[in-house]
């Protein structure tokens, strides 16, 4: 079954067939349920949407009562239907299927089309357009809990409408992108990159009074209704129009190169974007050095996402470091090229990746090195050297310090960027507008939080709650109560502490627990680890979602940096640390535990997905319990994961947590040790210097224990060995005595 909000709210079969909701109540129903994007509703939220400040005399029985027909309306339809609006305890929620919504639908077109280039682009965009039928929600969007989705949505859909057009623009068709913008550029008069993209198409139409003319207009009206000057990009068009420095022909479309979508346009940084543009063909190491919260790493995407191709032409590299430790560098940035252990090469991981690099004209993103310096700056060094056409480009709080290192301070927004930045974000709050009675209170705002893009997008958020004037009088006061904190800090690091201060006063209890708790799960988690984890209801997180606290990205959801370390910090106050990671070792070790024998199933693949999402996470987990002396937590997570480690190809990872975990304090069943031994010799069996002595130890482990299948996995192990060190015969023996059992126990995988 489908639903449509991408127009009036619709439900079809999976035929197409259109289904009848009955009732005004039901369909408002329904509405919610879908505007909570799959998420739960509590009940007492569903009968303020339903019933308002006149609710029925029996509201949870009537509200059952629309429940039960809203479901009979969907059974009625379509076998499995009533199933589809599920009850648990944080409220009720619809259970589409994957791609069941338009406006999924829709998102997953918008990724696509960003991401690809020229006629192919605007043919998925073509696609994701066409599934609009009118305004999102359309005859619900002016209610309270439709606005942020439709507001969300239509934006969307207008970026959507702009990629296009920028791609027809280079495919040449100027006539038919200045037919389309005719329209949009009146109901959105002031939106900057519209006006780019006409004025570059009247330039190649040939029309250079008309380019200036639209640009006068816009100028005018961002002068006159919101006090500011067009920004970087629309100005620099403007004086290349004036000089006749535009070439007319149509420019050429360039892949996107493994790089996420950013769903917000960068504001302001065209200075920032023009001189590191020009460090790096000469400077092969720049380092965007600034404080948390400045905006390194989305400057950083921005440089690479408009790198050239003809310089760079084996692609770009993202690889995230925020979430490793010193050892597990060369481990992140192999993942991100698909280096395994055994790729040519020899010598260390490093050593692989370099040679994998060694002819590659391409460039590396090192994403957040200051908790690793010494491990990055070693890694760039030796890939460098060894790559003479790389080009890397690294966000730190601080330089790598390694020869050739060009380092580019990254600081704050100048002021009239600051204000953009704070205006765009806080457009989504009803009613907010720049004009000429909040404008110095917006200036000032923006020049309290130091121009810093963090601390704007946080303050942005409460608009809609406190209005400008009031959310600029309690950032003074915050600021004046946080003025005397520790000397000691860095004054941009006080001013962004206390940003994130004042969010966090404004938090109810619900809302702070589950903030602090997700400290432990920082750089992403599926929703399950966060009610399990964390203990909080959906509504919790997705407030916390709404004030820009937690980022929510294709089910996932993810803490900026600095809210990060807030976070931890309020977890440790709250003596709630050690009680946590032990729920977060729990759950994860669980989640290993239930993929080990999918990963020896027809839902393979699956596992494999998603085992390589919670990477991070396992790894912490594992390595949290080796810290506590739970041993057996410990080996049995590294056991239930030693074979997704060898399907990918990461013998040297599985060797390192192996050992990790075996060198645990604690009490362990000998069988869950053995087979944890069993393990690290399979993984070393390959290396003849100390394969056949710990798979020989590893046999020994498992005298007088009932484990025959992993004894079976140790046989094959050592034959392995065996193998590689010319001995046939025993590896021959070996194999048949291991082959043996896998039959007796119907192991076909072994």
């Amino acid at each position: 079954m489908r639903f449509g909000v991408l127009g009036p709210l619709a439900v079809w079969t999976d035929e197409g067939a259109p289904v009848t909701v009955p009732d005004a109540k039901v369909r408002t129903l329904l509405a919610d349920l879908l505007a909570h994007g799959g998420e739960p509703v509590p009940v007492d939220r569903l009968v303020h949407d339903l019933w308002g400040d006149r609710p029925p005399r029996d509201p949870v029985g009537t509200l059952q009562a629309r429940v039960s027909q809203l479901r009979g309306a969907l059974a009625g339809a379509e076998r499995g239907g009533r199933a589809l609006v599920a009850h648990g305890p944080a409220g009720y929620a619809l259970r589409a299927a994957a791609g069941g919504v338009d406006a999924d639908e829709f998102g997953a077109l918008l990724a696509r089309g960003s991401r690809a280039v020229s006629a192919a682009r605007v043919a998925l965009l073509d696609e994701a357009l066409r599934l609009w039928r009118g305004p999102a929600f359309a005859e619900y969007a002016d209610t309270e809990f439709v606005r942020p989705m439709a507001a969300r949505l239509a934006e969307q859909r207008l970026t959507a409408v702009e990629l296009r057009a920028e791609a027809r623009l280079e495919l040449g068709e100027r006539e038919a992108v200045l037919g389309e913008l005719a329209e949009l550029v009146v109901l959105h008069p002031l939106r900057e990159r519209l006006r780019v993209i006409q004025l570059r198409a009247l330039w190649q139409a040939g029309r250079q009074d008309a380019a200036l003319a639209a640009f006068e207009e816009v100028r005018r009206g961002l002068a006159e209704e919101l006090g500011v000057d067009p920004g970087p990009e629309l100005a620099g068009l403007h004086a290349a129009i004036l000089r006749q420095d535009l070439v007319a022909a149509p420019r050429s479309a360039r892949p996107r190169s493994r790089l996420p979508s950013q769903l917000t346009g960068l504001v302001g940084r065209e200075r920032e974007l023009a001189e590191v543009g020009r460090l790096l063909p000469s400077c092969r190491l720049v380092t965007l050095a600034g404080t948390g919260g400045v905006g390194k790493t989305r400057l950083a995407l921005a440089v690479a996402e408009r790198a050239s191709e003809a310089a760079l032409p084996d692609g770009v590299w993202l690889v995230e470091l925020a979430a490793c430790d010193a050892d597990g560098v060369p481990e992140a940035v192999a993942a991100a090229l698909g280096v395994r252990d055994d790729a040519p090469g020899g010598g260390d991981l490093t050593g692989r990746t370099a040679e994998a690099l060694r002819d590659r004209r391409a460039l590396l993103v090192l994403d957040n090195c200051e908790h690793l310096v010494d491990a990055a700056a070693a890694l760039a060094a030796r890939l460098l050297a060894a790559a003479p056409e790389l080009r890397i480009l690294a966000t730190s709080r601080e330089p790598l310090g390694i020869r050739g290192e060009r380092i580019y301070p990254v600081g704050s927004l100048e002021p009239p960027d600051a204000v953009r930045l704070f205006a765009a974000r806080a457009a989504a709050a009803a009613g907010f507008r720049l004009d000429e009675a909040n404008q110095a209170a917006v200036a000032a705002l923006c020049r309290r939080l130091d121009g810093l893009p963090l601390a704007l997008e946080l303050a942005a958020t409460r608009v809609r709650t406190l209005g400008v004037r009031e959310l600029a009088a309690a950032l003074d006061d915050r600021f004046a109560v946080l003025s005397a904190g520790a000397r000691d800090a860095p004054p941009r690091q006080r001013t962004l502490r206390a940003v994130i201060d004042w969010s966090w006063e404004l938090l109810g209890e619900p809302e702070r627990v589950v903030l602090r708790r997700l400290a432990v799960l920082a750089d992403g988690c599926a929703r399950d680890a966060v009610t399990l984890v964390c203990g909080g209801d959906l509504d919790a997180l997705a407030l916390l979602v709404d004030r820009s606290l937690v980022v929510a990205e294709e089910g996932r959801f993810r803490l900026l940096e600095s809210v990060a370390a807030y976070a931890l910090e309020r977890l440790r106050e709250a003596g709630e640390e050690e009680a946590v990671r032990d729920r977060h070792a729990d759950h994860y070790a669980a989640l290993a535990e239930r993929a080990a024998p999918g990963l020896r199933g027809p839902r393979q693949c699956e596992w494999l997905d998603r085992l390589d999402a919670e990477a991070p996470q396992l790894r912490a987990a594992l390595e949290w319990a080796a810290g506590r002396g739970a041993a057996e937590r410990a080996m049995r997570l590294a056991n239930s994961l030693s074979w997704y480690w060898y399907l990918r190809g990461r013998r040297g990872e599985a060797r390192r947590f192996l050992a990790l975990a075996l060198a645990a304090e604690g009490p362990a069943p000998a069988g869950v040790r053995a087979v944890a031994g069993a393990w690290l010799a399979g993984m070393s069996a390959l290396d003849p210097t100390e394969g056949e002595p710990r798979a020989e130890v590893a046999l020994r482990g498992f005298a007088g224990l009932d484990e025959p299948a992993a004894l079976a996995y140790a046989e094959w192990f050592l034959a392995l060995s065996h193998w590689s060190l010319g001995d046939h015969r025993e590896h021959a023996a070996r194999v048949e005595r291991a082959l043996a059992v896998f039959r007796r126990l119907g192991d076909r995988w072994g």
